[in-house]
């Protein structure tokens, strides 16, 4: 077992070496700001590096070439690990318990956006900034990271990108060095930051919240800073912004690094996946904005239309930024955008939940099958975007879909066996393993999930580390085989 698990440990402590460098940047911010966070997250950075740096002496010899297996392993390790020592500064600083610091920053890692503090506005900057920061290292994945700057891991980089990187379709590289591949992915990923903090700012936010809210929307995190979200600004140019940041975020980013290097959007209309979430975004929002006028929601439908807008998109992306309670709303509309956190997100985006291309390789299994029904010896191959679908990437969408529902299922169980109402359990769990952020009934936009008790935010955390896994990389560990010389 040590020949498994102490190399995988080896490069675990190297991630957290460089890990906590990352808390220099709100450490800096806070003797800028004179804020009296800085202590803690100076002591978080050395206790952090201090770990790291024993943990990494005492497995040196142990070094070696990962495998497939050690990549399994260490995303894993890195994903459940990392949240306890980012969470550090929080539990130095807040009056808040390590349940409640290890569930906001598994929060911001994961990309969930689900919050247990309150008075977000009257926190030290520096606090803020961290939080949102944690969303953007995490929005790529903090492996792909490593994988990036620690050309060390070498070949064994790929095992860890291919766990990693979300979707089902993952031996595609944009690059033949995986570390090359990584760095161009996160020169997209900050571009597009840099591009959409610069719109914020001047769309009308000051520069920290522009910094903080990009961040947020490129990761599709949800973090704000403030407790009534983007309704805080009650602008419809910062809402505009924030709406085209976060479709082009749920989008696959080598898309983006295609259309780029192609210097056109002709990418964009090749790809089956891009085309289907616009589509069903678009119809949501004209749909739901036309429902909630109707229903007397809102008196105008110019109203009902921006506000169905900002929220459908930033819900169904999977980002969690609101302008409205919209578990107010009539059911249907908060329902549906709950369905639509489950599918819209692409592959190789920072969103979660199934993904849109095993949606739509589903459904294209199930017209297949119906039409095999009407001719039993018909042979037809699963085409999508006119590329031929292996019959071996069919039955793995299968499996993960049915492993994501029972997850689902069973979290939801526990949930209710704990005490919690229905409509929270449901709301919660989804929320959760999608990366979507605020659920519904007690944790709903208006409030936190600070208002469960201790179990039941460790399921919750545990949700969202199995969402940002998408259920297989974690699941994978608990098969014997996995262990086996």
């Amino acid at each position: 077992m040590k020949d498994i698990v102490l190399p995988v440990a080896h490069v675990f402590a190297l991630v957290m070496m460089v890990f906590s460098g990352a808390m220099l940047a709100p450490a800096v911010f806070a003797i800028w700001g004179l804020d009296a966070a800085f202590p803690a997250f100076l002591a978080s950075a050395a206790a952090t590096f201090s770990l790291g740096a024993l943990l990494w002496f005492g497995t040196r010899r142990f070094k070696r070439e990962l495998k497939t297996r050690d990549g399994l392993i260490l995303v894993t390790l890195t994903w459940i690990a990392l949240p306890a020592v980012a969470g550090l500064p929080l539990w130095n600083f807040l009056p808040i318990d390590f349940t409640a610091a290890y569930f906001e920053a598994a929060s911001g890692l994961s990309t969930t956006g689900g919050t247990v503090l309150t008075g977000l506005e009257h926190l030290p900057r520096s606090i803020n900034l961290w939080r949102c920061l944690l969303s953007w290292i995490g929005g790529m994945g903090i492996i792909v990271l490593a994988v990036a700057i620690l050309p060390l891991l070498g070949v064994g980089g790929m095992q860890m990108y291919r766990a990693e990187m979300p979707g089902p379709m993952k031996d595609r590289k944009l690059t033949p060095r995986i570390g090359q591949t990584a760095k161009l992915l996160w020169a997209v990923y900050g571009g597009l930051t840099a591009t959409c903090v610069g719109c914020l700012r001047l769309a009308g936010m000051n520069w920290f919240d522009a910094v903080c809210h990009g961040f947020s929307a490129l990761s599709l995190g949800g973090f704000s800073t403030y407790d009534a979200s983007i309704g805080h600004f009650d602008s419809l140019p910062i809402e505009m912004v924030l709406t085209l940041f976060e479709v082009l975020a749920a989008l696959n980013f080598a898309t983006h690094f295609l259309a780029w290097s192609q210097r056109g959007v002709l990418a964009y209309f090749r790809d089956a996946e891009a085309k289907a979430i616009l589509t069903v975004l678009s119809v949501s929002c004209v749909g739901i904005a036309c429902f909630l006028y109707f229903k007397g929601t809102y008196p105008g439908f110019g109203t009902a239309l921006r506000e169905a807008t900002f929220n459908v998109v930033s819900i169904a992306t999977d980002s969690g930024l609101h302008t409205q309670n919209y578990a107010l709303w009539p059911v249907f509309a908060p329902m549906w955008m709950m369905f639509l956190s489950c599918i819209v997100a692409s592959s190789g985006s920072t969103g979660g939940g199934i993904k849109m291309i095993r949606t739509l390789v589903l459904a294209k299994q199930a017209n297949r099958e119906l039409n095999q029904l009407v001719h039993p010896n018909l042979v037809r191959p699963l085409k999508l975007g006119g590329v031929v679908i292996a019959n071996r990437v069919v039955f793995a969408v299968l499996a993960f879909v049915f492993l994501y529902f029972m997850s689902v299922v069973t979290l939801i169980f526990v949930l209710l066996a704990s005490g919690l109402d229905f409509l929270t359990a449901l709301s919660s769990v989804i929320a959760c393993i999608n990366n979507a952020g605020p659920g519904l009934g007690r944790v709903g936009p208006a409030s936190t999930y600070g208002v469960l008790n201790h179990f039941q935010i460790w399921v919750c955390s545990a949700a969202m580390l199995l969402g940002r896994l998408e259920v297989f990389t974690i699941l994978v560990l608990f098969t014997p085989t996995l262990w086996r010389k």
